[in-house]
């Protein structure tokens, strides 16, 4: 996208980014195709679901827990800097510190008194409490096998990974996994809608043990498949919609329906829309069909970038204009970049 045709896009922009911002990839990718991710119902109801699922995020997080922000990332904040962007929405989990849409990986959070816990002590005691495939994942990552981007390679090292760090090692058994209860349910259990005191049960090591538990369970601090965004979330992501002049879609396909009515927000609003994307994007006749012939790009865009490619060059055009288009005083809210930018 040239300079010229940004023209449109420079004030008071709205960006909602999605996966492919963060994996510059397609955002519908084959690393999805077969992998059926755990909904919240059986998170919440299943034992057995819970034990998988944090197996194989354990064997996941080291990694995932190094990832760093790429160009695209660093970029949205220059554009923020530069007075470009009043507020980011972000629809993955990589911890940037935006308005998160779908929640972020680094805390776990108890689904019955929402304290939260940093992820690597989370981590930490995991390890504690599964020594033995504390030990396994030692072995993998000496190996090279969860540090190699090659897929190839990991398949031959008998792993499948997933971009949100799930892990899955075929013909394991997950039953012996354990997962610590919340520490602070566990203190003091809390009383449920009828005021009924809660049971937590442990074992000697700390584990939360099924049977007579009623609460304590942690959980990732992400909005799981089927679970519901919280109102505060909505009412903010609103808000950020309703105060910007137009929006830009980062890397997204809209798949989810979150994502995507916000964006139907603000073509209800009149608001231009710009859609950078490889790949479709759910619904975007809504979005274009009203476009003239003649438009260069104020009355909305779509095209397909490498996100990691042409926002830094952007950025580097814009740098040199002399003014910036959005001073912090005239924005709704002043750009508080994330703290890695």
């Amino acid at each position: 996208i040239g300079v010229e045709s940004q023209d449109g896009w420079t004030i008071d922009a709205h960006p909602i980014h999605g996966a492919a911002a963060s994996t510059n990839h397609p955002p519908v990718g084959s690393s999805f195709r077969t992998y059926r991710p755990i909904y919240f119902h059986e998170f919440v109801a299943n034992h057995a679901a819970r034990k998988r699922y944090w197996a194989r995020s354990f064997l996941g997080w080291t990694n995932l827990n190094k990832s760093k922000p790429n160009p695209a990332h660093r970029a949205v904040a220059d554009l923020g800097r530069l007075g470009y962007l009043s507020s980011v929405i972000t629809q993955t989990h990589p911890s940037l510190r935006t308005l998160e849409l779908h929640g972020y990986l680094r805390s776990a959070v108890c689904t019955t008194c929402r304290t939260e816990y940093d992820r690597q002590l989370f981590q930490n005691d995991l390890a504690q409490l599964n020594p033995a495939w504390s030990d396994f994942l030692n072995e993998m990552l000496a190996s090279g096998a969860l540090t190699t981007e090659n897929p190839d390679e990991r398949r031959r090292l008998g792993l499948k990974t997933n971009p949100d760090g799930d892990v899955d090692v075929p013909g394991v058994d997950y039953a012996t996994f354990r997962y610590p209860a919340c520490p602070s349910c566990l203190a003091k259990p809390p009383t449920d809608k009828d005021g009924k005191r809660h049971v937590v049960e442990v074992d000697v090591d700390g584990a939360w043990l099924a049977g007579n538990s009623t609460a304590g369970i942690l959980k990732p601090n992400v909005i799981m498949f089927g679970e519901s965004i919280p109102d505060t979330t909505k009412v903010a992501a609103e808000k950020a919609i309703d105060e910007a002049s137009r929006v830009l879609v980062l890397g997204s396909s809209l798949a989810t329906y979150s994502a995507w009515r916000l964006v139907k927000r603000a073509r209800e609003q009149a608001m231009p829309v710009g859609i950078v994307n490889i790949g479709g994007v759910r619904g975007e006749d809504q979005f274009f069909g009203h476009l003239s012939t003649g438009n260069t790009g104020k009355e909305g865009l779509r095209c397909a970038h490498i996100l990691e490619e042409m926002l830094p060059s952007l950025v580097t055009e814009l740098s040199q204009r002399s003014t910036a288009p959005l001073t912090a005083s005239a924005m709704a809210r002043p750009f508080v970049p994330a703290p890695w930018a």
